[in-house]
């Protein structure tokens, strides 16, 4: 059965409560989810996921220093990982407050580790983004993300079986 792992750093909750709604998302299509505090998580469970979607609050215009220090650590996973799917989402209190920019950190750490990611066309563009704790609209962008990721990982499991 397809896998995704969620990860997520949050200091007030605010991030904690987005990755449970993205987590509703994976599981309204039937996919296997597991949901984790990034100091919970030891690097090698990453390559047991087919889908890895990590959640951080936006900390000085990029990803906290507890998920930037999980990507140093994956360097020994290097080629490992490829194929897989990756999405990010953010929290943060301010509108230009980096949001983008934090979520294109974690994307990028996923890319160099020949990961894919899916975009979205309508919406949060890069991954939802919350100010504060998630509302309405960030809520539905972060199932939605949920769902989308659990569709591709479904997919690509099933062309390589």
């Amino acid at each position: 059965m397809a896998k995704v792992l969620i990860i997520y750093y949050s200091l007030t909750g605010n991030t904690e409560k987005m990755a449970n709604i993205v987590a509703k998302g994976v599981e309204k299509e039937k996919v296997e989810v597991e949901i984790k505090k990034v100091e919970d998580v030891k690097v090698d469970e990453l390559k047991d996921a087919d889908g890895i979607i990590i959640g951080s609050p936006t900390h000085y215009g990029s990803m906290a220093s507890q998920i930037k220090q999980l990507f140093e650590e994956s360097r020994k996973l290097q080629r490992q990982l490829v194929g897989k799917v990756g999405a990010a989402f953010t929290s943060s209190h301010w509108v230009g407050g980096g949001n983008e920019t934090t979520i294109m950190d974690i994307l990028r750490a996923f890319l160099i580790h020949g990961m894919i990611v899916q975009g979205e066309a309508t919406g949060d563009h890069y991954g939802p983004v919350a100010l504060y704790a998630p509302d309405e609209r960030s809520s539905n962008q972060c199932e939605i993300l949920g769902q989308k990721v659990a569709r591709l990982v479904k997919r690509l499991k099933e062309e390589v079986e």
